[in-house]
Parts: structure tokens; C-alpha cells; sequence
């Protein structure tokens, strides 16, 4: 009764044990399986995108290496095109008048000291006729001057004769000085005023080289002094105003490159210099002037044409490639490899991990550092990611 017993136990533990491996075994396979379905979904991802020549060559894939380039640390800024204050003139007369002619349009290229309009008044009239009778009577005053001062020399005339007639000369030049002072401010030439050659009418001068941005005024109209009649603007000197806020400012400094690009010409880029770093903070939003002088100026500049500048503060010498040359997967950057065979392209991805964007390029380390001296697609990834994610043409390798 007892080795019954005893061997229904043993029977019962070999049976237990073998039902524990069938349970272990059946988990291990389940573990197996899902790997397997996990490499394959990874392999889906890799897959390798098959195109024929002429689909090559339609898509004008383009081919090339992982190479170093500069890659700079940069700070953006806003800001907008403006002038030096001396390249921007206000015309005024400093008399009131007419506006007798206008001789230019808006938009119309002038040179400094030409004729913009004329004026006319009575008054204008009646000062170059004060200067006329000042003039004369400073001749008088001279020649009586000269001749008292003879006399004096030889002792003949008083000491206080001489020095009255000396006052009196000396206030008639001063009168006579004032005067022409006043016709010079007027455009008038005091020369052809002396010999009775009174103008009817006076130029409005342009007092710098640049284009006639506004016409303010009408032909007839009555303008008194200081009204402005012209807006003239020369825009050769034509520069970047960029806004840096407080946090970036001890990073920028004078020489630094800007590359600019223009909202208005998305397609523009152009290089600048910093000229000139504010030292007073605007308020709303907290941020400093700075000035940056455009180099290959391009035509057509306008001030206050708003652009963006990326201020490069260092450069680093780094494998980089073109951003279109990469694409996302799964939150993972790729880049495809490119090999031809049998009049057929295959592109197979790479995985990489990228840093540093700059101007269309973008820095990239390889996972397995082997794989940066073969050729890569350098554009139309995101083409070929949708080419390998259809399942056609793409054939896993």
C-alpha cells in the first residue's frame, strides 16, 4: 500500500513538471513572437526605395557626401530698413511766399543744389532792394572812412572825427553782411543784386542727393516760413535697424556678420556688418538698437521695409548636410543612402541625429560612424520617405 503510494506521487511530480515546461516554453515562443513582429515593423521602416533611372533623373535627385561646413551659433532679430538722419532732407523756405513753379515729381532722382521750385513775393522783392541801398551806403561809408583815415595820419583831422566816421563805417559793413547773409538763405546771388539785377523770383534748392520722396506743396499755393514743401531721401546708405533684446545683447557685438532677409523678398538673403551698438534699452518690448551696413547692396531698397537678421556669433566646423537631404520617422531622423545597380537606384535610410540648422543646412552625427563616407541623397527625402512608407517601389533588402 505504501510504494503505491509513493509511486502516484512520483507519477504526479513527473506530470507537474512536465506541464510547468510546456508553460515555460509556450511563454518563451509568445516572447519570440512578438520580437519577431517588432523587428519586422522596424524593418518596414527601413526599407529600402527602389527607382528607375529616369525617375532619377526626373526627381533631379542630387548626390553627394557628408562634408564639414561652418555652421554658425546665431541670435534672431527684427527690425527694418532704414537711413542715416544726414541722407534725409526736409525742404523749407525761411520766408512766406508762392509757389511759383514745381520743377520734379515724386519718386524723381535729384543732385544736391538742383532746382526743385520757385518762389515769389514782394517781400523777397523788398529785401534784396534793402541790401541794394545797404551796399551803397557802405561804399560811402568806406570811401569817407579812407579819406578821414589820411587825415588823421597826417594829423590834419581830430581823433574823434576819425572815430566816428571808423563806427560808422563799421556799422554800415555789418548792416551791408546781415543783409547778404539773408540773400544767401534765399538762393539769391548778392553780386547781381549789386548791379541792380533784382531776381522776381527764387529757387528752392535740393541740400542733398537723393530722390524726392513727397511733393507737399502746389503750384500757386501761399506757404509760410518753414513749411515743408519737399521730402528728399537718399538711400545709398540704405542699412539694417535690428532689435535685440536684453537677454542676447552681451553676445553682440560691433563686426559681427547679419544675414538679412526681407519679408516683402523671402528669396533675398543678404550679408551685413554691425556698425553701431545702442547703449539705451527701448522699452515695450525691452530691447537695444542696433545698425548693421549691408554689403552688394541690391536695388530697389526702400526704408522701413521690415526684415529678419540672424546675428552669427560663432562658428563651428561640423558634418552637415542640406535640410531637404532629411526626414522623420517615428521620431527619428534619417538620411538616404544611395547606390546604383543594374541601371537601378536603391536609397536605403540611415539613421542620424541632428543639431545645429543654418540657412537651408543642418548638422548630423551617425550612428555607426562607417556610413558618413558614402553617398547620400541631398534633396527630395521627403519624396522618397513617401515612396518607402507605400510599400511600391520599395523593396526591403
Amino acid at each position: 500500500m505504501k510504494l503505491n503510494t509513493i509511486l502516484s506521487l512520483l507519477l504526479f511530480g513527473i506530470l507537474a513538471a512536465c506541464g510547468n515546461t510546456t508553460s515555460k516554453d509556450n511563454v518563451e515562443f509568445k516572447a519570440e513572437t512578438e520580437i519577431n513582429e517588432e523587428s519586422e515593423e522596424n524593418l518596414h521602416a527601413l526599407n529600402v526605395v527602389e527607382i528607375s533611372t529616369s525617375q532619377f533623373d526626373a526627381l533631379n535627385i542630387k548626390l553627394g557626401t557628408v562634408k564639414k561646413r561652418n555652421m554658425a551659433g546665431m541670435i534672431t532679430a527684427n527690425g527694418q530698413l532704414e537711413v542715416p538722419p544726414q541722407n534725409e532732407a526736409s525742404v523749407t523756405t525761411v520766408y512766406g511766399a508762392t509757389i511759383k513753379s514745381i520743377n520734379v515729381i515724386e519718386g524723381q532722382q535729384v543732385k544736391k543744389g538742383q532746382v526743385l521750385a520757385y518762389i515769389s513775393h514782394p517781400d523777397i522783392v523788398a529785401i534784396q532792394t534793402k541790401f541794394l541801398n545797404a551796399f551803397n551806403q557802405f561804399q560811402l561809408k568806406e570811401k569817407e572812412y579812407e579819406r578821414q583815415k589820411k587825415l588823421y595820419d597826417a594829423g590834419v583831422a581830430s581823433g574823434e572825427n576819425f572815430q566816428v566816421t571808423a563806427t560808422e563805417f563799421q556799422n554800415a559793413k555789418e548792416t551791408m553782411n546781415g543783409l547778404k547773409a539773408q540773400l544767401h538763405l534765399l538762393n539769391i546771388n548778392a553780386a547781381r543784386v549789386t548791379q541792380g539785377k533784382l531776381a522776381q523770383k527764387i529757387p528752392i534748392l535740393s541740400p542733398i542727393t537723393g530722390a524726392v520722396e513727397k511733393v507737399k506743396v502746389k503750384t500757386g499755393q501761399y506757404v509760410s516760413a518753414q513749411t515743408e514743401l519737399f521730402e528728399i531721401l537718399n538711400v545709398e546708405d540704405v542699412h539694417a535697424d535690428l532689435m535685440i533684446f536684453e537677454k542676447d545683447i552681451e553676445n553682440v557685438a560691433i563686426g559681427q556678420q547679419v544675414r538679412l532677409t526681407l519679408k516683402s523678398r523671402p528669396g533675398l538673403e543678404m550679408m551685413a556688418n554691425i556698425i553701431s551698438v545702442g547703449r539705451v534699452f527701448e522699452e515695450n518690448p525691452k530691447a537695444v538698437h542696433i545698425h548693421a551696413e549691408i554689403e552688394n547692396k541690391p536695388k530697389n531698397l526702400i526704408p522701413g521695409m521690415y526684415l529678419t537678421g540672424k546675428i552669427i556669433t560663432t562658428n563651428h566646423l561640423i558634418e552637415a548636410i542640406p535640410t531637404e537631404a532629411v526626414f522623420t520617422e517615428n521620431n527619428r531622423d534619417f538620411i538616404f543612402k544611395a547606390e546604383e545597380n543594374n541601371g537601378k537606384w536603391y536609397f536605403k535610410p540611415i539613421e542620424v541625429k541632428t543639431g545645429i540648422e543654418d540657412n537651408n543646412w543642418i548638422t548630423v552625427t551617425f550612428m555607426n560612424p562607417k556610413d558618413k563616407n558614402v553617398k547620400f541623397a541631398l534633396n527630395n527625402a521627403y519624396y522618397l520617405q513617401a515612396e518607402m512608407n507605400k510599400g511600391e517601389g520599395g523593396h526591403s533588402h
